[in-house]
């Protein structure tokens, strides 16, 4: 009667981790297609899609670096594979996490870090769940997930971390994820990016050129955000990776274009590069009046060729990448170049038809 007892219990706790299991094969998968979808989501996507340790880089940072630099023009003139890891108004503190995420799969000879969010205090970014959900539910479940999200959601928030942990409570009722056929290709999130994830802008917005480019004096960033820059700084150099730091061309003020100095000294100690471009309007030839989507925000195509230019050119002066064009297994990178080739035409016709015609566009809040 005892044997049959324990073969019992055995049995129960057999079916009980069966059931369990899977649970969790259904859930992981549906927690992707459930999760909305979007630019963000098929750029991440897009990046646990590429192939294992074929990135020389990883551009990390908010909504400037996908609109700005076009990475399968990079790859078609240079043979360069870049891809950028971005969200919009990306908290820096995700930064040192999405390294490690990239780590994973991909051993990039340069990461590249776009800081305007660094000119931001961390409090009114951290209220806003958008800015970290923008990270942390675009990532694949694993450990280091869990880790980001320790490190992004406050401790006190324990009933708030859970809904982070598990983001299958937020959007349960999204059910219509399923009928896209999109997004069942997102079951393993592992969906490649037509693309290399860089976005078509095609409106135009202007604004008369910044005029503090250049300009000298330094104002200090936010406490909170220079140790997330020292800790970031640190995390690299001792992990040994090469790295830059730019700030894209925008209609900067005269107090962010100090702060952008200061963070330059720090970053300069550590023996890292510094890239303002807003320091060099005209070596890219930028327009602000034609070449900006949303008034000096963010680029259209046209100013994000400019912008891929200038980049490419920085990167072969000062660093040397190994020519990858003709490798078998890059011929997705050489289809993007192509479809990046027919689309830059399209949208290059549909800015300079609205310009003619005046034809701006609404502002967005972004960053």
């Amino acid at each position: 009667m005892e044997n049959k007892l324990k073969r019992s219990n055995v049995w129960t706790a057999v079916q009980i981790a069966a059931f369990l299991g899977i649970f969790v094969l259904l859930l992981v998968p549906l927690s992707y297609m459930l999760r909305t979808n979007g630019a963000v989501k098929d750029r991440f996507s897009g990046f646990y899609a590429e192939k294992d340790h074929t990135l020389d880089i990883v551009m990390i940072g908010s909504s400037p670096v996908f609109p700005y630099y076009a990475a399968p023009k990079l790859w078609g003139e240079t043979g360069i594979a870049m891809y950028p890891l971005s969200s919009n108004v990306q908290r820096p503190a995700a930064m040192k996490y999405l390294v490690e995420e990239a780590e994973k799969t991909q051993s990039p000879q340069l990461y590249i870090f776009e800081m305007r969010m660094f000119t931001m205090e961390d409090e009114g970014l951290r209220d806003n769940m958008a800015y970290t959900r923008g990270v942390t539910d675009n990532m694949r479940y694993s450990r280091q997930r869990m880790r980001t999200i320790r490190a992004l959601v406050p401790e006190d928030d324990e009933e708030g971390r859970l809904s982070y942990y598990l983001d299958i409570m937020k959007y349960h009722t999204n059910w219509k994820m399923l009928t896209l056929p999109s997004e069942w290709a997102n079951m393993t999130y592992h969906k490649a990016s037509p693309l290399k994830g860089f976005e078509f802008k095609d409106e135009v917005g202007p604004q008369p050129m910044p005029d503090c480019g250049n300009a000298e004096g330094e104002k200090a960033i936010p406490p909170e955000q220079e140790d997330c820059l020292v800790d970031l700084l640190s995390f690299l150099q001792q992990s040994g990776k090469e790295a830059l730091f730019i700030v894209s061309p925008y209609g900067e003020s005269l107090e962010e274009q100090q702060m952008y100095n200061y963070m330059e000294e720090i970053v300069s100690s550590y023996g890292y590069s510094f890239l303002n471009m807003n320091d060099h309007y005209r070596e890219i030839g930028i327009i602000f009046e034609e070449d900006f989507a949303d008034y000096g925000s963010h680029t259209n195509a046209i100013g994000a060729e400019k912008c891929s230019d200038f980049l490419r050119a920085y990167l072969q002066e000062r660093y040397s990448f190994t020519d990858k064009r003709g490798q078998e297994k890059y011929r997705s990178w050489d289809a993007a170049y192509e479809l990046w080739k027919l689309e830059m035409e399209e949208a290059r016709e549909t800015i300079l038809d609205r310009i003619a015609r005046g034809e701006y566009a609404q502002i967005e809040d972004a960053q």
